[in-house]
């Protein structure tokens, strides 16, 4: 299982670690991730101890809309729970059969935009908790379900560290791990695991733009476990939260990269580089980068570092 190991330098200079430990009550850590949610799991919060009637017989701990206009249910766990897969099922079931009244309340909180660019296709799960068994581990990849996983540490001096160790979705969208696309760019093809192909037709990839977009994606998921998601109307590359989005101009033949970095931090190049704060785009991100050529991914790679070394 993946760790969080906090190092801080003594008066002697070295480093020391600092020993995690769990909260006394699960409303403790609640209330701290609902006051920086958007930071933390790029969530929009929406609601606290949301009821779910007297069928599903549950009390959601959060409800939020993430950056890619997911609805998204959170739980928490002071520790570990064995029924974590099943409540995630039965809450995101829950989810499915409450759209209208979902609608109603992101229109409330976020506005009518909001609740008209909400996407059904696959709502995801979030699990907060100390630990997860190995059994949780496997069983995220056999649900038809979007479920992250994400453990919990605090430390001294008020530190909250938060570990993405597991995710896995359904077949609505695809979604890839570095790992997984190297194997799959190996075979060609689907493996015994069921992850699906890298899709590469020219409807989700332009053609005229496959072989640049191939170089793209390799600079893009060199970071880490980062995840791929192929989205209506761009690809997101997710670290717990998405670090880039990636929009196809064919008729330009150009890729526009949209990195979650201030754009006050970078040169602004005209013809390459363009601050979009304020301005509406598709993807997430607030830095804009030009890719027409294989000069012009050079040139992005010191910015694209930037973005995912600051996850």
């Amino acid at each position: 299982m993946a760790d969080l190991m906090l190092f801080r330098q003594d008066a002697d200079g070295r480093d020391v670690e600092l020993h995690g430990s769990t909260v006394a009550l699960e409303v403790e850590l609640q209330r701290r991730v609902e006051a920086g949610m958007e930071a933390m799991l790029g969530i929009r919060f929406l609601a606290s101890e949301y009821p779910t009637g007297p069928w599903h017989r549950g009390r959601i701990d959060t409800l939020g809309l993430d950056e890619n206009n997911t609805p998204v249910v959170i739980e928490y766990k002071k520790g570990s729970d064995s029924g974590i897969m099943s409540q995630a099922v039965s809450y995101l079931s829950w989810l499915d059969s409450a759209r209208h009244e979902f609608e109603a309340l992101v229109k409330g909180k976020l506005g009518t935009e909001a609740a008209e660019a909400i996407d059904w296709r696959n709502p995801r799960m979030v699990c907060i908790a100390a630990s997860f068994s190995h059994h949780d581990r496997v069983a995220v990849h056999r649900l038809h379900e979007q479920i992250d996983l994400v453990r919990y540490r605090i430390f001294d001096g008020g530190l909250l560290g938060l570990v993405l160790v597991e995710s896995a979705l359904g077949s609505p969208r695809t979604v890839l791990t570095r790992r997984q696309r190297q194997e799959r760019k190996k075979a060609g093809t689907s493996g015994g695991d069921g992850t699906p192909p890298i899709p590469r037709s020219p409807g989700i990839i332009p053609a005229c733009l496959q072989d640049l977009y191939a170089e793209l994606d390799e600079a893009l998921t060199v970071w880490g476990e980062v995840e791929v998601q192929m989205l209506r109307h761009y690809v997101a590359y997710r670290l717990m939260v998405n670090r880039a989005s990636v929009v196809f101009r064919p008729a330009h033949e150009v890729i526009l990269l949209y990195l979650t970095l201030d754009p006050d931090t970078a040169k602004l190049e005209e013809g390459f580089t363009r601050d979009m704060r304020g301005i509406g785009h598709v993807g997430t991100g607030d830095l804009e980068v030009r890719i027409a050529s294989a000069a012009d991914l050079d040139r992005a790679a010191p910015l694209i570092q930037r973005a995912f070394e600051a996850a």
